[in-house]
């Protein structure tokens, strides 16, 4: 079984989600039987929810992590909340964090949740290290990491899945 999390960020543009998507597939391709996937994801506006829909479309199944109990409510915002609903609709399993309020304390045990349970990580991210944490935290922690995108634009495959901290380079 192969258990994959994610971890990005939320600010991925219009125009770079299909080439973050497309990579995404790429990867989750090369893990084998989709009846054997499992993604999990936190499915924060981003990142996070194109490789939810990813894992979907690719056969397999979505655990989703929420931080607080008011998260779609409080977080979720309207333009996001459409995608959102689809994905815990189509989810195996939504685990909720045992926080009342989204907030840094409730994001960072999501993120501990969903990497404590994956054996790989998709990281999209720019390379630098940002907030305490953020993406660049989590894409350094425990899980072995699939693929990083240091910038946002159309994906150039550089790296093979051979060694699992390689980077696929993004030019845009």
């Amino acid at each position: 079984m192969a258990r994959i999390g994610v971890t990005g960020h939320m600010n991925i543009t219009a125009d770079t989600v299909p080439s973050v998507y497309d990579g995404i597939r790429k990867v989750l391709a090369r893990q084998g039987d989709p009846d054997d996937l499992v993604g999990g994801s936190c499915i924060a506006r981003g990142a996070d929810s194109v490789f939810a829909r990813a894992v979907l479309d690719a056969g397999g199944r979505l655990e989703v992590v929420l931080p607080s109990t008011n998260y779609r409510q409080r977080k979720v915002k309207p333009d996001h909340a459409e995608l959102f609903d689809e994905l815990i609709a189509h989810a195996d399993t939504v685990r909720v964090m045992d926080f009342d309020d989204a907030g840094p304390e409730a994001y960072e045990a999501a993120n501990k949740a969903v990497l404590s349970s994956c054996d790989r990580l998709v990281a999209v991210w720019d390379g630098e290290a940002g907030s305490a944490g953020g993406t660049g935290t989590w894409s350094s922690w425990r899980a072995p990491v699939t693929c990083r995108w240091r910038s946002f634009g159309r994906m150039e495959p550089s790296a093979s899945e051979v060694n699992p901290t390689a980077s696929i380079s993004v030019s845009s």
